[in-house]
């Protein structure tokens, strides 16, 4: 059902301008927003939970704001492509960067002059979810346990992840380094193209959310072994975690979130974050999420803002005591 659309006040820069030019600010008529459509940028490729998160939330809010919502992947370079191209765009509340908490640790791993957590604005945490460890079948392992023998034997085994710099990546070597095993990593585009290897055989295993690979391990093509939460997700509840399978405080649980261009009015991040908070409230997006293994979450700005931050310390973390950098991608 759509709803009416709020408006908002314009904002200083119109009483700035009307102020420089000496005279005395008019009253202007409130503006509609959203009045065209809204362009979300995902920086990987579809396919994968950053995806999906995405289209299911624009399809609600699209009728809730009665605008579309154009859903744009721009990848490459560790989904910094799409974050720079968010960070750059118009802060005028028709774009908006839907991505993970790969903004917290690209920067780092990339070694960025800038920390993506600190130039953009917060909007909303829209979800979480764990990352999973999936194995192709022939690899003839059905246990982490099986899978450290297996690579101890072939060191080099390789392991996919959505991109250099990702949660994904960070998680494979930290389990790896754990476990006392060497592993390949295997950065892709997006979870699309790695899930698309790791079903031909091409790589034998990845660490990628487990929307991409969920129907996959129920029809039996692909085989997820441990999962990266501190405790089972609901709809995980037969995977054990790496803390459970002998690997404790390997936890790494992903969130997918919006951000606005930096000096985005506070009064349409806060009519965004009010819009994807009553979407959160839907039940088909609700069932669909639970069906990728996805926790709706909502808040503040705020409260975002402190997780993104407080995880882009994390990550500074890891990488250095995981010697991990773009070149180990």
């Amino acid at each position: 059902m759509t709803i009416a659309r709020r408006s908002f006040i314009k904002g200083a820069g119109g009483f700035a301008l009307a102020g420089s030019m000496g005279l005395a600010a008019p009253a202007i008529a409130q503006e509609k927003w959203p009045n065209k459509p809204v362009r979300f940028i995902v920086p990987l490729a579809p396919g994968g939970a950053i995806d999906f998160v995405a289209r299911q939330c624009g399809q609600v809010l699209s009728n809730a704001l009665g605008q579309q919502i154009v859903v744009e992947n721009r990848t490459g370079a560790g989904g910094t492509l799409g974050m720079d191209s968010a960070m750059r765009s118009p802060p005028d509340g028709y774009t908006f960067l839907i991505t993970n908490d790969n903004a917290a640790s690209a920067p780092h791993i990339l070694k960025l002059s800038y920390d993506y957590t600190k130039v953009l604005l917060p909007v909303i945490d829209i979800a979480h979810q764990p990352q999973v460890l999936s194995v192709h079948p022939s690899l003839g392992v059905d246990s982490v346990k099986e899978y450290v023998e297996y690579a101890k034997k072939n060191p080099g085994l390789g392991f996919a992840s959505s991109g250099v710099g990702s949660n994904q990546h960070v998680v494979g070597e930290w389990f790896a380094k754990q476990a006392g095993i060497k592993l390949e990593h295997v950065p892709y585009r997006g979870a699309g193209q790695a899930v698309g290897d790791l079903l031909a055989g091409h790589v034998k295993s990845a660490f990628l959310g487990p929307t991409a690979v969920i129907n996959h391990h129920k029809s039996g093509s692909i085989k997820i072994i441990a999962q990266t939460s501190g405790k089972r997700a609901p709809t995980l509840q037969d995977i054990p975690t790496l803390d459970e399978s002998g690997y404790k405080g390997v936890i790494l649980e992903a969130w997918y979130a919006a951000f606005a261009p930096p000096e985005t009015p506070a009064a349409l991040i806060k009519q965004m974050n009010e819009a994807v908070q009553k979407s959160l409230a839907d039940p088909k997006l609700l069932d669909n999420f639970e069906k990728g293994s996805l926790e709706a979450i909502g808040g503040a700005p705020e409260a975002l803002g402190k997780l993104a931050q407080a995880d882009s310390e994390k990550y500074a973390r890891l990488v250095k005591e995981l010697n991990i950098s773009a070149g180990a991608g």
